[in-house]
C-alpha cells in the first residue's frame, strides 16, 4: 500500500510507540537458584568472626617456584583450557545472534532493469520498452510482545556466562591436577634418592659381611641375608623410576608441551624436596562454596533452562510483525521519461497458533522437565561440594596427626639404629639384629616421605574442594627454602 507524505511523517512516531511497548513487555525476571537447605548444617559454616580473605592462587602457598610456573603455564596452554576458550567464543557468538531478534532488521535493496523489443511502435503502445531503477530501504521487526525473543536472548546470555564459568572450571581442575602430579613427582624422587643412598649403604654392609666371612667372623647365612637385602632394595627402584618418568610426561601434557621433551620447570639436577603445605582455615562459610566454578556452571545452566522454559511458554501466544519499505524509482517508458517517484509500504501482521496437535504444549513439557533436571543437578552439585569439603577437612586433619606420628617414629628408629651400630661394633649383637634396625629405619623414612606427600596432596584436595585457598592468618614475608628453580615464563 502507499502512504501520502503526511502519513509517512507519522511512521517514526508509530515505531517509537511500538518500541516502548516492546521494551515494557520484554522485561523478564531472572530466575533465582534453588536454596539447598542441607548446607545449613555444614561444618565449615560455623566459623566465628570474620572470614579471612580468599586466595584464588592457592598454589602459591606452597612457596615453590617450579610449581607456580607449571600452574601458570597450564592455565593458558593446557588443551582443555584452550578448548574452553573456544566454547566461550562460540557461546558469545550465539548470544549476539539471539539478541539480534530484539532489534529491527534493516536492509538496502536495489534493482535495475532494461526491457526492449523490436516490435512496431503501434504495438509498443501496449507493451512498451521499459527502463527502471529502484532503490529501497526495507525494515522488518518481530514485536516481542509476550517475551519469547527476550527469553531466548536471556538463555543465550546465560549460555555465554556458563561457558565463561566452564573456562574457570577448566583452569581450576588443571591447576589442581598439576599440583597433584608435581607433588607425586617430587615424592617419587625423594623416595628414589632415599633408596639409592640406602642401597649404597647396604652394598657396603654386604661387602663387609663377605670380608667378615672370609675371616671366620660371619656365616654364609649372614652373607646371604645381606645380599638379599641389597636385591630387595634394588627391586624397589624400577617402579619409582617409572613413576618419575610417568609424572613428568603427565605434567608435560597438562601444560600443553611435547611429552618427549623435558620441561624446563622440572630441573632434575636439583635435589628433590616436598613443598610445605600452607595452613588452610578449617571452617569456612557455606557461601564461599559458590567460588567453585563447577557450582557456578550448574547455577548458570539452571538459569538458562529456566529462560528457555519462559521462551517455550511464550511461543504459545500470538506473534506480531512489522514491515516497512521506503524507496525511490526512476522509470522510462518508450521515449517517455517519467520523473523520479518515491514510494513506501508498511504492514502489521500477526500469527496465532490454533491447532498444532499438541506440539507447543509438548515443547513446554519437555523444557519444564529439562529445567527441573537442571535444578536437581545444581542441588546435587552443592551437596557434593559440601561432602568434598567435609571429607577433605577430615582427611587433612587425620593426615596431619599421622604425619606427626610418622616423624616421631622415624626419630625413634634412627636413635635405635645408632645404638644398634654401637652395640654391633662392641660385639654385643650380631649382624642380623643390625640389619633389622636398618630395615626399620628405611621403612620409617619411606613412610614419613609418604606421609608428607599425602599431607600435601590432602591440602591440594581441600583447596580444590573450597574452590581456592584461605589462610588462617596473613602470611609473613618469608624466604623460600626450596632449591633454585626456573622463573615462571612470560605468557601471552
Amino acid at each position: 500500500m502507499s502512504f501520502p507524505p503526511s502519513r509517512l511523517q507519522q511512521i517514526p512516531r508509530l515505531l517509537a510507540v511500538c518500541l516502548a511497548v516492546l521494551l515494557s513487555a520484554c522485561a523478564s525476571p531472572q530466575p533465582e537458584p534453588p536454596n539447598v537447605s542441607a548446607t545449613e548444617d555444614a561444618t565449615f559454616r560455623q566459623a566465628p568472626g570474620p572470614t579471612p580473605p580468599d586466595d584464588a592462587s592457592w598454589w602459591r602457598g606452597f612457596d615453590d617456584a617450579a610449581l607456580m610456573a607449571l600452574v601458570q603455564r597450564a592455565q593458558s596452554a593446557n588443551h582443555d583450557v584452550r578448548i574452553a576458550v573456544q566454547r566461550v567464543r562460540q557461546a558469545r557468538a550465539g548470544q549476539t545472534a539471539m539478541a539480534s531478534r530484539l532489534w529491527p532488521t534493516v536492509s538496502l535493496t536495489g534493482s535495475a532493469s532494461d526491457e526492449r523489443s523490436g516490435l512496431p511502435d503501434q504495438v509498443k503502445q501496449g507493451k512498451p520498452d521499459t527502463r527502471a531503477y529502484r532503490g529501497a530501504l526495507d525494515l522488518g521487526w518481530e514485536l516481542d510482545v509476550f517475551g519469547a525473543a527476550r527469553a531466548g536472548a536471556d538463555a543465550a546470555e546465560l549460555d555465554a556466562l556458563t561457558a565463561e564459568e566452564g573456562l574457570d572450571a577448566a583452569r581450576w581442575l588443571v591447576s589442581s591436577e598439576v599440583a597433584r602430579q608435581y607433588i607425586v613427582w617430587q615424592s617419587a624422587r625423594l623416595r628414589l634418592a632415599k633408596l639409592d643412598a640406602l642401597l649404597k649403604a647396604q652394598g657396603d654392609t654386604e661387602r663387609l659381611t663377605r670380608s667378615r666371612e672370609a675371616g671366620g667372623l660371619a656365616s654364609r647365612f649372614d652373607v646371604a641375608r645381606a645380599a638379599g637385602e641389597v636385591q630387595s632394595l634394588a627391586a624397589q627402584l624400577p617402579p619409582l623410576r617409572t613413576l618419575v618418568a610417568v609424572t613428568e610426561t603427565q605434567l608435560a601434557v597438562l601444560v600443553g608441551a611435547n611429552p618427549n621433551q623435558p620441561l624446563p620447570e622440572l630441573n632434575a639436577a636439583t635435589a628433590p624436596w616436598l613443598p610445605t603445605p600452607p595452613r588452610l582455615s578449617a571452617r569456612q562459610p557455606v557461601d564461599l562454596l559458590m567460588r567453585r566454578p563447577d557450582l557456578r556452571v550448574a547455577q548458570k545452566q539452571f538459569m538458562a533452562e529456566a529462560a528457555r522454559l519462559r521462551e517455550a511458554q511464550a511461543n504459545r501466544w500470538p506473534k506480531f510483525f512489522l514491515a516497512a519499505a521506503f524507496g525511490r524509482e526512476e522509470l522510462r517508458l518508450n521515449a517517455l521519461d517519467l520523473s523520479p517517484v518515491r514510494y513506501s509500504t508498511a504492514a502489521l501482521a500477526f500469527t496465532m497458533p490454533l491447532f498444532d496437535a499438541g506440539r507447543l504444549r509438548a515443547a513446554v513439557e519437555r523444557q519444564s522437565a529439562k529445567e527441573r533436571m537442571a535444578t536437581l543437578q545444581y542441588e546435587k552439585a552443592v551437596l557434593g561440594a559440601v561432602k568434598d569439603v567435609d571429607d577433605s577437612l577430615v582427611a587433612l586433619a587425620q593426615e596431619r596427626d599421622r604425619s606427626a606420628a610418622l616423624d616421631a617414629t622415624t626419630q625413634q628408629r634412627r636413635t635405635g639404629l645408632r645404638h644398634a651400630e654401637s652395640l654391633y661394633r662392641e660385639g654385643q649383637i650380631d649382624l642380623l639384629q643390625l640389619l633389622d634396625a636398618q630395615r626399620a629405619v628405611l621403612a620409617a623414612e619411606l613412610s614419613a616421605i609418604d606421609g608428607q606427600a599425602q599431607l600435601a596432596l590432602n591440602t591440594v584436595q581441600l583447596a580444590t574442594a573450597l574452590g581456592g585457598g584461605w589462610q588462617d592468618t596473613p602470611s609473613p614475608a618469608t624466604t623460600s627454602t626450596s632449591p633454585s628453580s626456573p622463573a615462571p615464563e612470560s605468557l601471552p
